[in-house]
């Protein structure tokens, strides 16, 4: 395999297995946030491709769910090959319209190739069940079978990989899919296309609209009866507007929404272990995740040692452009993300916060922010309650362990937690009355293809990952039978 190959890059619609025009002609730009200057213009899809891109789906559904499991296993299997394969390329294109670093962005394209190699594995398992029935002694049949033409919306912060964990369970349940990825990175998407298409992907399995039309698009397709699942990525507050509008068809939700994860750190923790841990929670992908770590919450016997390490280790990080070598933190996505983060600085600043380091926006052009750590952050600042989404850590002390949970779980958010601590009983157990759907014990990163990726409360609907990713897109079907 030529591993030095490029990757045949279009900016149209992908519907079909074709790249063409919207409907209207209509494009628009992706700016670099590195440089704020456009990189290229794409096709942005209006209601009418949307409709277009379901009837292509729709059409490949037939022949697509029929093949045997091994069969699309096999093509997902190749599909894994061919991203790694083009890891430079793509996480070239990844830092250039998300600005994440250069090896923030490789890093990325292998976990995103990972779904695809995971669901290979996991297409042959879709596995039912035959029982007797107690009182009738009828047969009982279960099977899952494809739940049909699924319509699937990515955030901009994970371009490669958030779409990769909705299309490999998708396409290796049977199903066919219509990917809408975010309007600020949809050239990530567009360039899996090709490689898809090598892969054996049939035409019309995975169709791709960029699109500033959201709404109306998304719309659009939710109101056809063929549409069937609908998994979406991003705020809770557009969640529960996706969710009100696949209320008139009934399509079935999968959601993962915002978070406003707490990491907690106890007076027995491996301090060494806490900060390399919450260096990783916190500054992923700059903090643009959801999994990022939002509050910091350290007893009072080691807050002041963790704040002055972890303020060191912040300060040391290299802002810049992310194609330049040595960057460990690359700009912000764009202006109004930028603009948040220093609202909510201020705003903590405003009511008594210490800035430790940090705490500015730097020098443009470019929507960079400094690492910044805020201490004695009292309890009204609006940055513990509001998803940050940038390299801020805000750092509050506690005393008792009933204390500590009570103050993590006062949030609508309920998605990741990270707690620290030697002693592993104690671990456990605060794990469990935790209302998180995940939990990083001992450790600063839960993401894992093979773990169930979700949250509870108003964090979102199901699971990502695991074999609860593949049933996610599977219908259960109940067959009574005797012989």
């Amino acid at each position: 395999m030529d591993t030095q190959r490029e990757i045949d890059l279009e900016n149209g619609l992908y519907i079909a297995g074709q790249f063409c025009d919207a409907a209207d002609a209509g494009r628009f730009e992706v700016i670099d946030p590195a440089t704020e200057e456009p990189l290229t213009s794409v096709a942005n899809a209006t209601a009418a491709d949307g409709r277009r891109a379901v009837d292509a789906a729709a059409d490949a559904l037939p022949a697509w769910s029929a093949l045997a499991p091994r069969v699309r296993g096999e093509i997902l299997r190749r599909a894994f090959d061919l991203i790694v394969a083009h890891q430079e390329q793509l996480a070239t294109l990844i830092t250039r319209e998300n600005g994440k670093a250069l090896p923030d962005s490789r890093s990325e394209v292998a976990y995103a190739a990972e779904f695809f190699r995971w669901y290979a594995e996991e297409a042959v398992r879709n596995l039912g069940q035959v029982s007797r029935a107690p009182s009738s002694g009828a047969r009982i049949l279960v099977q899952h079978k494809p739940a049909g033409v699924s319509v699937l919306i990515t955030p901009w912060n994970f371009p490669a990989a958030m779409g990769t964990r909705k299309i490999a369970p998708a396409l290796a349940a049977g199903c066919t899919v219509v990917v809408k990825p975010a309007s600020e990175t949809p050239l990530t998407m567009l360039a899996l296309a090709p490689l898809l298409e090598e892969a054996g992907v049939p035409k019309g399995v995975v169709n791709f609209l960029p699109s500033r039309h959201s709404g109306l698009l998304v719309g659009a397709m939710l109101e056809d009866p063929r549409v069937r699942v609908v998994s979406f990525t991003g705020s809770t507050e557009t969640g529960r507007r996706l969710l009100r509008a696949a209320a008139n068809t009934v399509v079935n939700p999968r959601m993962e929404l915002g978070g406003n994860a707490p990491f907690i750190i106890f007076e027995d923790a491996n301090l060494d272990e806490a900060v390399a841990g919450a260096m990783v929670a916190k500054m992923r992908n700059m903090g643009e995740a959801c999994t990022a770590a939002n509050r910091f919450y350290v007893h009072e016997d080691v807050h002041d040692a963790f704040v002055e390490r972890l303020a060191k280790e912040m300060s040391s990080l290299k802002v810049g452009n992310g194609l330049e070598p040595g960057v460990t933190v690359g700009p912000l996505v764009n202006a109004a993300t930028r603009d948040k983060v220093q609202n909510l600085v201020e705003d903590a600043r405003l009511r008594g916060a210490k800035v430790i380091t940090g705490g500015m926006r730097l020098p443009g052009p470019g929507y960079f922010y400094a690492p910044t750590v805020l201490a004695d952050v009292p309890e009204g600042a609006l940055c513990l309650r509001e998803e940050i989404f940038g390299p801020v850590a805000p750092v509050q002390r506690f005393r008792s362990e009933s204390e500590v949970i009570a103050r993590a779980n006062a949030t609508e958010y309920g998605l990741v937690a990270y707690v620290y601590t030697r002693n592993l009983s104690r671990g456990l157990a605060v794990c469990e009355r935790l209302e998180s759907g995940m939990v990083g014990l001992n450790r600063g990163l839960v993401s894992d293809p093979a773990a169930p990726f979700g949250g509870v409360k108003q964090s979102g609907l199901g699971r990502e990952g695991a074999h609860d990713g593949l049933m996610e897109f599977l219908e259960t079907q109940y067959i009574s039978v005797a012989w």
